[in-house]
């Protein structure tokens, strides 16, 4: 085999390859010796037709598979003898003989890995979100439980903030009625924001079976382009005025939540524990965030285009899943791939400063560290062990608990070296409670 390595670009390399056809012509006699034992062809017992008739029938595609077989072959040989890692698929093309018959020539393309080096970490700045829980935050988050489960009552008095009400309205512009502008027993929650302040503040003081008009300004850049700007009016009927009632924190709301015998302090103690584990999961992504930042922002690295367009096809794969299982049909609906390119990048460009970080400063994962944090997400559910267990029954199971202990490694790494400014964050701004 002869073998000539071309540099095109930085990443982009060619490389010329010539196989003996005498190889390639005995590979091919010997498989077809192969399919000659087999062989059912018309006017011969099956195994009985001579060589020739075999290859007539199936020379050529025999020939085809086992040139397919020895390009790649001969494409992977040679890059191992050159030490090349090879990133994407190889496009391969053949070349023309040029009065060599006793060579099979061609020539493969590709792109070769980047050498990444990662740039100097302590002049890194990276802010390391705090956020303490205390019995406040358990409150707030006591009381969230119980707004979610909030009973309306129907009353007999005008509607107020905080009031669910059941209305129907319609809607018209210079006394034509428009599109959407309509419905029968509608239900919101006044002060919630559901409607535009000027509709809410005409329901607020009605009472049930009272019908009321009330003019409604619609503003600029509202969505509906048809009435926006314009001013409508509504003639909005109340159909049912319930107000809201939270249930009392006692014995039964915490069956509700799950503790059996109804023991407060329990229910108090689990919210505690599940409020800690969510806050201390929002914590390390944000600081994790952080950190993938200041390695991309201390490395200059060149991409292959090729792991990034295979990372563009993820991408647009799984966009169309995630979709579909919302319902929604995905045949004819495009994908640009550039609007996944961007993500593309950064998701290859990480992915190659993590394995360079981990494979120079032996961040690997250690089973210890597996177990641990399998142990951390079992520690949720109600059977633990029957968690540990699933895991453990596959090694294919492992890889994403793998693969997050090497994020946290290089995590922790990353923040020993660089400049760590610990940031106060509240309850509400980490939790996403600011509305």
């Amino acid at each position: 085999m002869q073998v000539q390595l071309e540099t095109l670009s930085n990443l982009e390399r060619r490389m010329n390859i010539a196989l003996p056809m005498a190889a390639i012509d005995a590979q091919v006699t010997e498989r077809l010796k192969r399919v000659a034992r087999t062989a059912k062809i018309q006017g011969f017992r099956p195994g009985k037709a001579p060589l020739k008739i075999v290859e007539a029938n199936y020379g050529a595609q025999v020939r085809e598979e086992v040139l397919g077989e020895q390009v790649q072959q001969g494409f992977y040989s040679a890059v191992n003898e050159q030490k090349l890692r090879v990133a994407g698929y190889p496009r391969f093309e053949p070349v023309a003989a040029e009065g060599d018959a006793e060579n099979f020539k061609f020539a493969a393309t590709f792109e070769v890995y980047p050498e990444v080096k990662v740039g100097e970490l302590a002049d890194k700045e990276i802010k390391k979100p705090s956020t303490p829980v205390t019995d406040v935050e358990i409150e707030k988050t006591i009381d969230i439980l119980r707004k979610q489960r909030t009973r309306y009552n129907r009353v007999e008095r005008a509607a107020a903030e905080g009031d669910r009400v059941i209305i129907d309205f319609k809607g018209s512009i210079d006394g034509v009625l428009f599109d959407g502008g309509s419905s029968e027993n509608f239900p919101f929650v006044i002060g919630q924001g559901q409607m535009l302040a000027d509709f809410e503040a005409g329901v607020t003081g009605m009472k049930e079976g009272e019908v009321k008009n009330v003019e409604v300004s619609f503003p600029a850049d509202y969505h509906g382009k048809d009435v926006a700007g314009k001013t409508a009016v509504f003639e909005i009927t109340v159909k049912n005025v319930a107000e809201a009632t939270l249930p009392e924190v006692n014995e039964e709301f915490a069956k509700l939540l799950g503790i059996a015998d109804g023991d407060v302090e329990k229910m108090r103690a689990e919210i505690r524990k599940n409020v800690e584990r969510e806050v201390k999961r929002r914590l390390q992504a944000r600081t994790k965030e952080a950190v993938m930042q200041a390695l991309l922002d201390a490395t200059e690295i060149t991409l292959p285009k090729a792991l990034v367009q295979l990372e563009i096809g993820r991408l647009i794969e799984q966009a169309q899943r995630d979709m579909q299982q919302r319902g929604m049909n995905v045949k004819d609906m495009p994908f640009p791939p550039e609007l996944f390119a961007q993500q593309a990048e950064r998701r290859v460009a990480l992915g190659l400063i993590l394995a360079e970080v981990v494979d120079a400063n032996k961040l690997e994962a250690k089973p210890e560290q597996v177990k641990a944090m399998i142990e951390e997400f079992a520690d949720s559910y109600e059977h633990p062990e029957e968690v540990l267990t699933w895991y453990y029954a596959s090694a294919d199971r492992l890889e994403g608990p793998t693969s997050m202990v090497l994020e946290d490694n290089v995590v922790e790494f990353v923040l020993s070296k660089a400049k760590v400014e610990v940031e106060e964050l509240s309850f509400d701004a980490l939790m996403g409670n600011n509305a």
